[in-house]
């Protein structure tokens, strides 16, 4: 896996779209990645065009002069992860730029705006040890801090369990967070603690050998009660807040989920879905595109009346479910891997969240019911 320094740390800001109410919203697609390779998306941190009649000079000392707040050993070691590219191009430290070159600094995760402040936010800490750290995030919470959520972020939090521990720093990109999920998706992520860690993390994800299954409610019954979703994902060209299936598969990247049908509950279904890739939104748009859109999500149409009966007492049942999980219901509910040092498989489940538990309660009483 491609590793990167902390030069990167102080960020430049991603383009206002013009739209502020809909900032929030674009921060949590993490918006879109500047270009993809191997599999991997990635971000462009700083871009440069060598002005005319520049002389032949080392871009390690190029970069220094124009990267506040960086040293010539930290361009350097960012040149050696391949993070430092000539007209797309990997150079080395010792490359010599050449008037009308292109350089930009890229790496795999989006842009931090802001300093991350360390934040006091209680964490639901499921297992920890000197490489990483699995942690069962509540619904409600952005992983990473940017447009719209500078703070109350997975990552201030994180700054602050990690304060006493000088080896981690919540801004190297070489180590933290290897995978995320949606604000108002709960369950488990994994946090890379060193740079080994991640890196044999991010291999495993990238190679497919981790294991993750989520739990979700849709709407209207699984005449299929097993299946296999294949359709590449990418943003919609009407709404850049949407992603959707191009099944051609000429645009977008390729995904992959399998389904397994828990239960059927009258109008909805709970189901368990395992992820073969991990895209933006995957199991949300791979679900509406079969015709069974998660309950409740608003950004997809969940939170309409898709099912059932054209009755005020309905309408009154759909509405307390709202309520009762107000958030499309979808939860990462287990989480395995290689432990990357002692090779040993780490698997780790937890439990449905409260509002999702009350869910599936309200709506297993509604199917008994309709069946007496």
């Amino acid at each position: 896996m491609t590793t990167h320094d902390d030069l990167l740390d102080s960020m430049t800001s991603l383009p206002d779209d013009g739209n502020a109410s809909s900032a929030a919203e674009i921060q949590l697609d993490f918006s879109d990645p500047d270009f993809s390779e191997n599999g991997r998306d990635y971000w462009e941190h700083y871009r440069y065009e060598v002005e005319k009649g520049q002389v032949l000079l080392r871009i390690d000392k190029y970069l220094v002069e124009r990267i506040k707040g960086t040293s010539r050993n930290r361009i350097q070691a960012a040149a050696e992860a391949q993070c430092i590219r000539v007209n797309g191009t990997p150079v080395k430290s010792n490359y010599r730029v050449h008037p009308g070159d292109i350089i930009s600094v890229v790496m795999d995760r989006p842009r931090y705006e802001n300093e991350i402040v360390a934040q006091d936010i209680a964490l639901d800490i499921v297992y920890e040890d000197d490489e990483l750290l699995v942690v069962n995030k509540p619904a409600g919470m952005c992983v990473h801090p940017g447009h719209g959520n500078y703070d109350g972020t997975l990552v201030n939090a994180l700054a602050w369990h990690f304060k006493d521990n000088p080896n981690y720093d919540v801004t190297d990109p070489r180590m933290g967070l290897v995978h995320r999920i949606d604000k108002d998706t709960s369950g488990l992520l994994v946090v890379a603690k060193t740079p080994r860690a991640k890196t044999s993390l991010g291999n495993q994800f990238f190679n497919k050998t981790t294991k993750r299954q989520y739990i979700a409610v849709v709407w209207g019954e699984m005449k299929e009660l097993d299946g296999t979703i294949t359709g590449n994902i990418g943003r919609s060209p009407r709404d850049r807040l949407l992603m959707c299936v191009f099944p051609d598969g000429e645009m977008g990247k390729h995904a992959v989920t399998h389904y397994h049908t828990l239960e059927n509950l009258a109008h909805v279904a709970v189901v368990r879905c395992q992820l073969e890739t991990g895209r933006t939104h995957q199991i949300r748009v791979h679900m509406k595109h079969i015709g069974h859109v998660l309950f409740n999500d608003e950004r997809y149409g969940g939170d309409q009346v898709l099912r059932g009966y054209k009755t005020a007492s309905y309408a009154a049942f759909i509405e307390n479910c709202f309520k009762l999980c107000p958030r499309q219901a979808l939860h990462a509910k287990t989480l395995g891997f290689v432990h990357p040092v002692t090779g040993q498989q780490m698997d780790f489940d937890s439990e449905l969240p409260p509002d999702m538990d009350a869910l599936i309660g309200k709506w297993r009483d509604y199917a008994h019911a309709l069946q007496k």
